[in-house]
């Protein structure tokens, strides 16, 4: 079964690159938004296995937007993603999946 991962990043470049990135892998379902209330429709809609928040979300923003998460998924995992190449990128998303 393919895990479902969502990237939240203000970026819109950054987010379509991340999308095709995670669309790569034939066991990963991708999605990318750029705002936290499309990341959180998003979440309504599919069940997630995981949440890369990316760049540009503010501090306080990336609080509200992780418990709000957690209250639609509590068992999602949620984590930061800081950039680097795809090989850094498989490794998180590998290592939060297990």
């Amino acid at each position: 079964m393919k895990k479902s991962i969502l990237y939240v990043g203000k970026d819109l470049s950054i987010t379509k690159v991340m999308i095709r990135l995670l669309n790569a892998k034939d066991n990963w379902k991708g999605f990318g938004v750029s705002s936290c209330e499309d990341a959180l429709e998003v979440c309504k809609a599919e069940p997630l296995d995981l949440v890369l928040l990316g760049n540009g979300i503010e501090k306080k923003e990336e609080e509200i937007l992780r418990e709000k998460l957690l209250i639609l998924q509590p068992a999602l995992k949620i984590i930061q993603h800081y950039g680097g190449g795809s090989g850094l990128l498989y490794a998180e998303i590998t290592g939060a999946l297990t």
